[in-house]
């Protein structure tokens, strides 16, 4: 019983902070996302300036702004973001949830960035949007204050993916699954 309380309070908490309670309208929402995909994309190139290059030359780009809670046995994070077409300019509203189980404890704020090298991976991505990782985590960090560890890695042929924290306080060894897909109401 302790258990299933656990991961329900988890849920509860990402669906919170992840903005699927909002009372904002949907243009207020698509403003937001915007606002964090460019502040996300500022905090990944003074990280790692040679992401821009990369994003310049790739068929597109997603980012997602997430929120992620492990506690001792199971852990919880959800999101949203967009997908950029660098062809066409289009975006693509998109919400994320992810579940996971291992061992750690703590809370993140983090920003996640995928990098898509040819059109056959992005469209896969909008329209699946399946990822499953295994994640080993540490994070200690509070604005520009703090540590994480972090980088660019090749999630498939074709997809590089950054992690990076805004903010939190985790240690972390977890497997987990995440699923991505459109949000209906932003893609109207």
């Amino acid at each position: 019983m302790r258990t299933i309380k656990v991961v329900i309070l988890s849920l509860l908490s990402i669906l919170i902070f992840s903005g699927f309670m909002s009372e904002t309208t949907p243009k207020e929402r698509k403003n937001e996302t915007l606002k964090e995909s460019e502040k996300t994309l500022k905090m990944l190139h003074k990280a790692y300036p040679k992401a821009k290059a990369l994003i310049d030359r790739s068929y597109g780009y997603a980012t997602f702004s997430n929120f992620g809670l492990n506690l001792l046995f199971f852990s919880a994070e959800g999101g949203s973001g967009i997908v950029h077409n660098n062809k066409t300019s289009k975006n693509t509203y998109m919400k994320m949830a992810s579940g996971g189980v291992g061992l750690g404890i703590g809370v993140k704020d983090f920003r996640t960035v995928f990098v898509f090298g040819n059109k056959k991976v992005f469209d896969s991505f909008i329209n699946s949007g399946w990822e499953a990782n295994a994640q080993a985590d540490l994070a200690a960090k509070s604005g520009d204050k703090g540590k994480s560890i972090e980088g660019a890695i090749t999630v498939q042929p074709g997809i590089k993916l950054y992690k990076l924290t805004k903010n939190g306080l985790a240690v972390q060894a977890t497997i987990q699954g995440t699923k991505y897909w459109k949000d209906e109401e932003l893609n109207k």
